[in-house]
């Protein structure tokens, strides 16, 4: 009993130190139905879940939204008390900041196609003759990350690949006006926004039976965020996973 008492002590006290500390700068950036602004509002079901996460550890956060390439330029170049949520674990990535254990996991990429590419993109059974077709193009939003093996392939392939410095539902309202033959498509962005824009409905998803498997998203931190704070962190998010 004593030993319970003492534990529990010891955890008012460190709760009472992290009340009293300088909130961590929590970075998201838009991304629905993960992250976004509706009415002004900051939603999302991945924000709610790293809110609660944050308090249960009883680190002090303020969120904030900022753009995607700011987030990885404030970590590069060691932002204090800064993290972000949720990103791919990858090995540059690795270098510059320190990662959570895992707060969710995706469901594999899908393959999003426009009407007047489906019948080239049909024609390829697996992912290796797909981005090995000359013909098409593969619209890709600036610096985001599909993971290591699918980034590997996508870096070997033949296809013409389009890259812009846009958001989710910006390229694929490229894709449905044909700037694209195809994208790789998160099913959480998709199923969102296919019912949110008309514009979209002419778009096809496609599956292939060697899409790689669905990656664990991580909370990262800047390099001086203190690794008692980065231990309650995942303490918090072992025992949410827990439940």
């Amino acid at each position: 009993m004593k030993r319970k008492i003492l534990a529990f002590l010891l955890g008012l006290s460190g709760a009472a130190m992290a009340s009293g500390a300088e909130p961590v700068t929590v970075a998201w950036r838009d991304k629905p139905p993960y992250y976004y602004t509706e009415n002004g509002v900051a939603k999302g079901f991945l924000l709610d879940r790293a809110r609660q996460i944050f308090a249960s550890a009883g680190i002090p956060a303020r969120f904030v939204n900022e753009p995607q390439k700011r987030i990885w330029t404030n970590l590069k170049y060691g932002v204090s008390n800064y993290c972000s949520i949720s990103w791919y674990r990858i090995p540059e990535r690795e270098a510059i900041a320190q990662y959570s254990l895992p707060i969710h996991t995706d469901q594999p990429q899908g393959v999003l196609v426009h009407p007047s590419a489906l019948d080239r993109v049909r024609s390829h059974d697996n992912l290796k003759a797909l981005l090995a077709d000359p013909t098409l193009t593969l619209g890709m939003v600036d610096g985001v990350s599909y993971g290591m093996e699918l980034d590997g392939m996508i870096a070997s392939s033949a296809n013409h690949i389009m890259r812009r410095t846009v958001e989710t539902s910006a390229m694929l309202r490229m894709l449905a006006v044909g700037r694209a033959s195809y994208i790789f498509v998160d099913r959480e962005d998709w199923n969102y926004l296919r019912n949110k824009e008309n514009s979209l409905q002419s778009l096809v998803l496609l599956d292939y039976p060697d899409m790689p498997p669905g990656l664990k998203r991580h909370v990262v931190c800047s390099r001086d965020v203190p690794a008692e704070t980065m231990d309650r962190l995942n303490r918090a998010i072992a025992a949410r996973a827990g439940k």
